[in-house]
């Protein structure tokens, strides 16, 4: 599959699905409480994508995936499938979510915390949403994809994190995962040189252990194989001609769409 640059029309619809996108995760946070279940997070989330945005839930039968949503929480990396166990004081749970609007996709996650994070917690969100924006902060005309994923490591490596490797961010438009692939480490000037019009997610995975990961019994549910704490940060955004633009900006975040102001990831 070659890399689809989206034009300007297609662009329009990217901007709404990723607004909307974010809104679910504006929605939801004020239900991320101790006792709620995952369950019941992925069922608001469900009624509000179909009822009031009318738009589609993309991880619902994907591939099989059995729900709207994914919840991570705690040494969970990725890929959590809601349940019945309720959240307690101090867990940490990523939740993602992905909607279509007009058949195309918006893609984002947000770490929340139930109750108030240990310093450990605290310290790793901080670090992996620094890290994404470190990464959307390279993204220009010219650069190249190796550049991305050398800032996130580098960042993270420095504050003694690991990188999930087995999973990566992606090309997205009309199909939920396209090329090229994001990967969230490696050396820069290598990999595909961005061009205007490319949309893709940065999405780094960190874990405050190993980076080891491996796969339930579910097919779906990844974890850190020490069970170490784990988190995750996720956005869709394009190429443009002076840099980028993020879709999916969230309304408890100090960034505009087109810039992020340096202080904000310094280490």
């Amino acid at each position: 599959m070659s890399i689809t640059l989206k034009t300007p029309p297609e662009i329009e619809k990217m901007r709404v699905a990723g607004r909307l996108a974010a809104e679910v995760l504006e929605m939801i946070r004020e239900y991320v409480v101790p006792g709620v279940t995952t369950e019941e997070l992925n069922q608001r989330c469900h009624d509000f994508m179909v009822n009031t945005q009318k738009t589609i839930p993309a991880p619902l039968n994907y591939h099989g995936f059995p729900k709207s949503i994914c919840t991570s929480v705690n040494q969970t990396v990725c890929h959590g499938i809601p349940n019945h166990k309720k959240l307690k004081k101090g867990d940490i749970v990523n939740i993602d979510i992905t909607v279509i609007k007009d058949e195309f996709h918006g893609d984002t996650s947000e770490m929340f915390v139930v109750g108030e994070p240990s310093i450990l917690a605290k310290r790793l969100i901080d670090t992996t949403q620094k890290a994404l924006y470190l990464g959307i902060s390279m993204v220009m005309p010219g650069a190249r994809l190796g550049d991305i994923g050398h800032a996130i490591q580098k960042f993270a490596e420095s504050r003694r994190y690991s990188i999930v490797r087995e999973y990566c961010g992606h090309g997205i438009g009309r199909v939920f995962h396209e090329e090229p692939q994001v990967l969230h480490y490696g050396e820069p000037n290598t990999g595909t040189t961005l061009e205007e019009g490319m949309t893709f997610t940065i999405e780094p995975m960190i874990n405050a252990g190993k980076r080891n990961v491996k796969t339930l019994a579910d097919d779906w549910t990844v974890v850190t194989k020490d069970r170490s704490l784990s988190a995750q940060f996720e956005h869709t955004l394009t190429v443009t001609s002076t840099g980028f633009e993020i879709f999916t900006v969230r309304d408890n975040e100090a960034i505009e769409a087109t810039h992020i102001p340096p202080e904000l990831y310094k280490s």
